[in-house]
């Protein structure tokens, strides 16, 4: 018995050990081979290689001891004469007079683009206007635009009463005074810095709400995606302004000190008292507000050239082809005005002893 035992488990042994394999990884051309061929890729071979558009990757996983005499391989073929396969997914979005088209390409293809064969199977869409034209954005998406409501009132103001009213109102007051003196009248320079400060609180704000909401398992009432609707589109505020008005390298610098300063002190304001933020951002906005008043009464008194208006707005605002700068403006100061109601609202809601998420947000109010 215990003879017949060793035979068999020696007999065990031997099977297992089976041929020595070793691997060979090259690149291989699309014009040198016509097939790139994947055998027992490893996982993480592939999570640590993407296979590029332009060249395909021949590999045989190195195998030292088989089950079987025979190396069992699964084999991915992408030859360049395999037929493509696409699938295709519209989205037609209505949304005022503009209705837009996108189509998701998951094909190969003979293009030397690298997002035609992808492992992790992303592939961007293929956005059309309304007009068939190609959408040539991607910093923003089509039904993301809107026509601005330029009938919102310009002359609305909160009165400061309480004394954290006050110290907002004159806090706000007191940034203005260097400012003025930095930027004087070069207004195009001066929109362009403001947008680089008024497109932090609400991303901080939406940061903070959507911490809490995680810590406390509650809604928020829709004002998460408020303010970083209200970030989002300062944002791009500072994309139109940067075609308007070049920024030079000392401006750039003041930028990333102002802004260092001003995000981590608001930051903390936030933290210690909500009504206290939104309602210097509510200042701040009526401020913005007044600022692009006297950048329209330069360009009507022609102090400043009236230029053609970048294409960026003429497409995020659904703007008309010969619209100008002066459109341009307009159009921010709107979207600064509706800001200003949304943050001097919102600080009305902590005075009243409640919290934001017990109102509903002014979603897609800009």
């Amino acid at each position: 018995m215990i003879i017949r035992g060793a035979l068999r488990l020696a007999r065990s042994m031997m099977s297992h050990i089976g041929p020595r394999y070793y691997s060979t990884i090259r690149p291989v051309a699309g014009n040198e081979a016509k097939n790139g061929v994947i055998t027992r890729a490893s996982f993480n071979f592939l999570h640590e290689n993407s296979i590029k558009g332009f060249e395909k990757i021949m590999m045989t996983r190195v195998r030292y001891f088989s089950t079987t005499n025979s190396c069992n391989t699964s084999i991915i073929n992408l030859s360049d004469k395999e037929k493509n396969e696409q699938t295709s997914q519209e989205k037609i979005d209505q949304n005022g007079d503009a209705e837009f088209k996108v189509t998701v390409l998951t094909s190969g293809g003979n293009n030397n683009n690298i997002n035609n064969v992808s492992y992790w199977g992303i592939q961007p869409p293929k956005v059309t206007k309304e007009d068939g034209t190609p959408w040539k954005w991607n910093c923003f998406m089509p039904w993301e635009t809107y026509k601005a409501d330029l009938s919102i009132d310009m002359k609305k103001h909160h009165e400061p009463i309480t004394l954290l009213d006050k110290l907002a109102y004159w806090t706000v007051k007191a940034l203005r005074v260097p400012t003025d003196l930095f930027f004087q009248k070069r207004y195009g320079c001066r929109a362009m810095m403001l947008e680089t400060v008024a497109a932090v609180p609400g991303m901080v704000g939406g940061m903070l709400l959507h911490c809490k909401s995680l810590r406390r398992f509650e809604h928020s009432g829709g004002w998460i995606k408020a303010l970083l609707e209200e970030a989002e589109n300062e944002r791009m505020h500072l994309m139109t302004f940067m075609e308007v008005s070049k920024p030079k390298w000392y401006e750039r610098g003041l930028v990333l000190m102002v802004q260092g300063i001003f995000f981590n002190v608001y930051f903390m304001t936030y933290i210690l008292s909500p009504k206290l933020a939104h309602r210097i951002v509510g200042y701040l906005e009526e401020e913005a507000i007044h600022s692009y008043t006297q950048f329209l009464k330069e360009l009507d008194e022609g102090n400043i050239e009236n230029v053609a208006a970048p294409a960026i707005a003429i497409d995020y605002w659904r703007l008309t082809q010969d619209a100008t700068l002066k459109d341009v403006v307009m159009v921010v100061r709107a979207d600064e005005a509706h800001h200003r109601d949304v943050n001097h609202f919102a600080s009305d809601i902590y005075y009243h002893g409640q919290e934001l998420k017990d109102c509903p947000a002014p979603l897609g109010y800009h």
